[in-house]
């Protein structure tokens, strides 16, 4: 772990529960003098026919995960004064993610929210949540309200 302000690691996707992850991220950096870093992956096509229609594909693939980091990040300034640091790796986000927890040794902690619906707590925490990792995680309810995370954070 780094020495310096602890580094939040939140996962943006299209889940709702990413929003509750995000919430408590920021809370808790914002009571902790620490920081937030937002990743989205730009996933990769299924579709591989054409070299010109892939490449395409994967230009949109980062334009979405852009936007939705930039969303993401406008939430973290509006909540709690911070400047996120924003990461688009590409590739599948199981992956990207832990490329990306061993690439950089400053992220302290990976907060995570559960899944609400009937197909369980959600891939990025039945991976995460079983595991043994170098970096503690937080698994969040996902259906907590603002004001829980708030008083929870």
């Amino acid at each position: 772990m780094s020495a310096g302000p602890r580094k939040f690691l939140v996962v943006v996707d299209k889940t709702p529960e990413h929003r509750v992850a995000l919430r408590f991220a920021t809370r808790r950096a914002q009571h902790t003098q620490g920081r937030v870093t937002l990743m989205c992956a730009a996933t990769p096509p299924d579709f591989q026919q054409w070299k010109g229609v892939e490449e395409i594909m994967r230009d949109e693939a980062h334009a979405e995960a852009e936007a939705m980091l930039h969303e993401a990040a406008r939430l973290v300034n509006e909540l709690s004064g911070i400047i996120p640091e924003l990461v688009i790796p590409y590739g599948l986000t199981t992956e990207c993610l832990a490329q990306l927890l061993k690439d950089d040794p400053a992220i302290s902690i990976l907060v995570l929210a559960s899944g609400t619906g009937k197909q369980g707590p959600g891939p990025l925490v039945s991976m995460f949540g079983a595991a043994v990792q170098s970096i503690p995680v937080t698994i969040v309810p996902g259906n907590f309200s603002d004001a829980q995370i708030d008083a929870l954070a």
